[in-house]
């Protein structure tokens, strides 16, 4: 077992970012690694940015990342990738959802979203898993588990079984939506095997 992993989560209010982290926190507790986790919502009901970072191994004394120590990011937004790359290094994976929410400088017409910004993450040496969460998600039936489609491409990356996340969503998602949001865990996997 590597002796510590750290995963950063980045998006923007509404994704779900906090449950995503949640389900993965959990899942690595299940399956024997101490964990912590941190969030920070910022902005979050005004679309700004959310955060979590998340660090595991045989013994973790804090949730908090250090620049450049992140080996996995997941961005579920594109520009949020970017925005958070001081936390990554030559080598880091990055899980992004392939959803672009427009910031307001964009959407007002002040500014233009780049379009060349998984290239920008590529040229860095970094590992990009794009994943089209949302449309992942309308395809299983219900467009809010682009979240869960995020931690099932993420889980491919971690020493943890499939079954401890279908567990942990089986226990931390209302009843009714626990067989939408298993279907979108392994939809979402499927990208990253």
């Amino acid at each position: 077992m590597k002796d510590t992993g750290n995963i950063l989560f980045s998006g923007v209010g509404g994704q779900g970012i906090l449950l995503a982290s949640e389900l993965t926190v959990y899942s690595l507790l299940a399956a024997g690694y101490d964990a912590k986790k941190s969030e920070v919502h910022g902005m979050a009901q005004r679309g700004g940015s959310v955060t979590a970072q998340l660090r595991y191994g045989k013994k973790v004394y804090s949730p908090l990342i250090e620049p450049g120590g992140a080996d996995i990011q997941v961005a579920f937004e594109m520009m949020e990738a970017v925005r958070y790359l001081p936390y990554l290094h030559k080598g880091s994976k990055v899980v992004v959802n392939t959803q672009k929410i427009l910031p307001p400088a964009v959407a007002t017409g002040q500014a233009e979203y780049p379009e060349d910004v998984l290239d920008h993450l590529r040229e860095r040496e970094i590992v990009v898993v794009p994943v089209d969460a949302f449309d992942i998600a309308r395809e299983v039936g219900e467009v809010r588990t682009a979240n869960v489609v995020m931690v099932g491409a993420l889980s491919a990356f971690l020493p943890v079984d499939v079954a401890n996340f279908e567990d942990i969503i089986r226990h931390h998602v209302p009843e009714k939506y626990i067989d939408v949001n298993l279907k979108a865990f392994a939809a979402g996997r499927k990208v990253s095997e």
